[in-house]
């Protein structure tokens, strides 16, 4: 496959500027530099696109790093047969086209110097300082000789720390891949196909990560032609059959320009094409496509202020499709990128997607950080204090990937983490209680968010509290979400009465519905695998050292927790045993019997349990069965399951009552809604001297709420005055225990 085959978008792109003949470059460069008062013609092209972005920029240091990288590049030829010295000038084009400032360009010229010539770092800081040595060694490769089928990974990890101390490493080494995947068709097939999935694993999100669209989007392209052949010829198919799928894109361009003067904004309104792979994916969204679908509308105004009023003129003016807005001005992308996004009718009910942005706005999607310049760079000729170095970039994702790259000492862990957390491509904003913020990837829970804040101490972290309410430490977090993480080793500063900020019991999840905890009760719960209360039927023995069950793990979403996590189990295996369970207290047991729960049945050694539906204690008559497994179950007489159990023809087993006045209970209340009803309720509850296994209150319908509250009792002829204490709370109108429907 050719380099021309595998760059469909390039084209596009240099509309207006001479196309570049790599191979008269690469003869120029032979010929070496020209005079000492001129710029070598070889970098003609650079120094044009470098002064369109910066008029007053100092070229002289662009030619001193041209005549260096030609002369040590003297007799390299690249693969496709040009002069090696072709590679440096185009990808530093590529930066100097998008605005780059003139050390990330003498960086690029210099970036394979020290990698495949003679010249040396020291050399490199002796000619042109620290900054343009730090950029070259950052992008320099580690030798195969020293880490062997570790290189690659090393090397990105190498790569991403300097990242983090200079965005503009990941700048020069996008723009450098970038040119590698335009030329790829001389390697063989198996090395296209390696270099394009790591292209697409970690350098795609990378791109998109650091806002730069114009590398992004060509990478992409050039990444699908090579892993998915079929379908990027099926797309080239579309395309070009796209001119005949109906009214395109100059027609509603034409009216939202006349819209747009009579309402006198000034704005320019261009046709944006689809890159390859969008049009591949709103093919498989959509379907049939329209001459609509090949493009978008995009509006470029002067001020944030325009793009608002000419939103204003669109939703007014033409029919809006709603769903589709979104607002990325007020709240920007965490890479940088703002825009207003909105759709319209068009003609024939097509919906045309419009982006309205300023111009500045439009050069930041474009190139993202390399838009920025030097970001570094002294404010009014003062130096940043030591420590006030930040990623321009909002720093929640790249300082997430240095913290955890350091605990992945292992270069295959590291490789695969590095990729997984790549593929998260979303972000989310959660405020801590104290005031702080966290940025965490979408899909995050509350253990992702204790070892954001609290790195290794977050080991004993037993739950959470999530706007206000208690919440188990598997909560999937949601952004704006505020979040509490209550450590073992800290005091918990309880709200006062005991109660939550809203006034309501602490209760498990959000919303409307939760699970109120008391104490000594969390384990009592099958299933919560994130519980304050470990025992020994959770999977760890009660002396234990606080720390992470192996279920953080299927809750955990960042690399960072997932590392701290396996690491802890790995250097605490004594938490992976399981205690013996203590011995169980024997029930009322009659010769021949077996007693379990207080219950006496007639059948040796069968497992006796009390049925959920109804939940019966003493002194209820109760009914017995045998189920599948040989377990008993038994029901109160009046449960509907007796009628059914009977009419199977199931034959009923002796039951009675032990001597053990504890029981456990399931209630259900019936009240209308009103404020601190759940309050008031488990008050009368705890008053009475119940103990509160769990609570569940579903939403409100019509004005009425259903409670539904498991209780230990310690005694079961308490029974009826509690549940006449829960009657008596204004606003409750029924209590009554639990028991099914008669089925249909």
């Amino acid at each position: 496959m050719s380099a021309e085959a595998t760059s469909p978008g390039a084209r596009s792109r240099r509309r207006g500027r001479t196309s570049i003949d790599l191979r008269r470059l690469g003869r120029a460069a032979l010929l070496g530099p020209g005079s000492r008062d001129r710029l070598p013609d070889a970098i003609g092209h650079v120094a044009e696109a470098h002064r369109a972005h910066h008029p007053d920029a100092d070229l002289l240091v662009l030619g001193k790093a041209y005549v260096l990288a030609e002369m040590s590049h003297r007799g390299q030829f690249r693969k496709s047969g040009e002069p090696y010295i072709t590679h440096p000038l185009a990808v530093t084009l590529i930066l100097a086209e998008l605005g780059a400032e003139t050390t990330t360009l003498t960086a690029s010229l210099l970036h394979d110097t020290v990698e495949d010539t003679d010249v040396t770092l020291n050399q490199v800081r002796a000619e042109f300082g620290d900054e343009v040595c730090y950029l070259v060694d950052g992008v320099t490769k580690l030798e195969k000789v020293d880490y062997g089928a570790a290189a690659e990974p090393e090397t990105f990890r190498k790569m991403l720390v300097a990242t983090g101390n200079d965005v503009r490493v990941m700048s020069i080494k996008l723009a450098d891949r970038l040119h590698n995947m335009r030329t790829l068709g001389v390697m063989r097939q198996e090395k296209q196909e390696r270099i394009a999935k790591v292209t697409h694993d970690v350098l795609i999100p990378l791109a998109e990560r650091l806002g730069v669209q114009a590398l992004k989007t060509e990478l992409e392209d050039l990444a699908f032609a090579i892993l998915q052949p079929e379908e990027y010829e099926r797309t080239r198919t579309v395309i070009a059959d796209g001119a005949t799928a109906g009214p395109g894109l100059d027609p509603v361009a034409e009216d939202v320009r006349r819209t747009l003067r009579e309402a006198d904004i000034s704005a320019e309104v261009v046709i944006r094409p689809r890159h390859f792979l969008s049009v591949h994916r709103a093919r498989l969204k959509r379907g049939e496509m329209r001459g609509t679908d090949f493009g978008r509308l995009l509006v470029l105004v002067g001020e944030d202020a325009d793009c608002y009023a000419v939103l204003g003129e669109l939703h007014t003016c033409f029919t809006p499709v709603i769903s589709e807005f979104k607002d990325f001005i007020a709240a920007p992308k965490y890479n940088l990128y703002q825009s207003l996004h909105t759709a319209v009718a068009g003609p024939g009910g097509a919906v045309v997607e419009v982006l309205i942005r300023t111009h500045q706005m439009h050069k930041v999607a474009e190139a993202g950080v390399v838009a920025l310049g030097n970001p570094y760079a002294p404010v009014d000729g003062a130096e940043p204090a030591e420590g006030e170095r930040a990623d321009p970039t909002r720093p929640g994702w790249l300082s997430r990937l240095l913290e955890w790259q350091e605990a992945a000492t292992d270069p295959d862990t590291f490789w695969t983490t590095l990729r997984a957390d790549l593929a998260q491509d979303r972000e989310i904003s959660v405020f801590l209680a104290d005031g702080g913020m966290l940025g965490l990837p979408a899909g995050a829970t509350c253990v992702d968010a204790a070892y954001a804040q609290h790195g290794d101490g977050a080991h004993g972290c037993i739950g959470a509290r999530v706007n206000g309410r208690l919440a188990t430490l598997s909560t999937v977090l949601v952004d704006g979400d505020t979040v509490q993480l209550l450590l073992a080793h800290s005091p918990v500063q309880e709200p006062p009465n005991g109660r939550d900020g809203d006034g309501e019991e602490r209760a498990a999840g959000t919303g409307t519905t939760g699970a109120v905890e008391t104490e000594g009760t969390r384990g009592d719960r099958p299933g919560q695998d994130l519980d304050v209360a470990r025992d020994p039927a959770q999977g760890r023995p009660q002396d234990a050292a606080p720390g992470p069950s192996p279920e953080w793990l299927d809750h955990a979403r960042t690399p960072a927790a997932r590392i701290a996590i396996a690491g802890w189990l790995a250097a605490n295996p004594e938490s992976l045993m399981v205690a013996a369970a203590p011995p169980r207290t024997p029930g009322a047991v009659t010769a021949g019997r077996r007693g379990v729960a207080n219950v006496v049945v007639d059948v040796p050694e069968a497992t006796v349990r009390l049925a959920g539906c109804c939940t019966p204690v003493p002194p209820d008559a109760v009914a017995g069965f045998t189920v599948r497994g040989g377990a008993v179950t038994v029901h109160r007489t009046e449960c509907p399951a007796v009628g059914r159990m009977t009419a199977l023809g199931r034959p009923p087993v002796a039951v009675s009552w032990g001597d053990e006045p504890e029981c456990r209970v399931t209630l259900y209340a019936e009240s209308f809604g009103r404020p601190r009803l759940l309050a008031d309720l488990t008050e009368a509850i705890a008053t009475a001297g119940a103990a509160i296994v769990s609570a569940n209150v579903e939403p409100p319908s019509e004005q009425r709420v259903r409670h539904t509250y498991t209780l230990q009792l310690p005694d079961a002829a308490g029974l009826p005055g509690l549940m006449r204490a829960m009657r008596d709370v204004p606003g409750v109108f029924d209590v009554r225990r639990a028991q099914h429907e008669p089925a249909p």
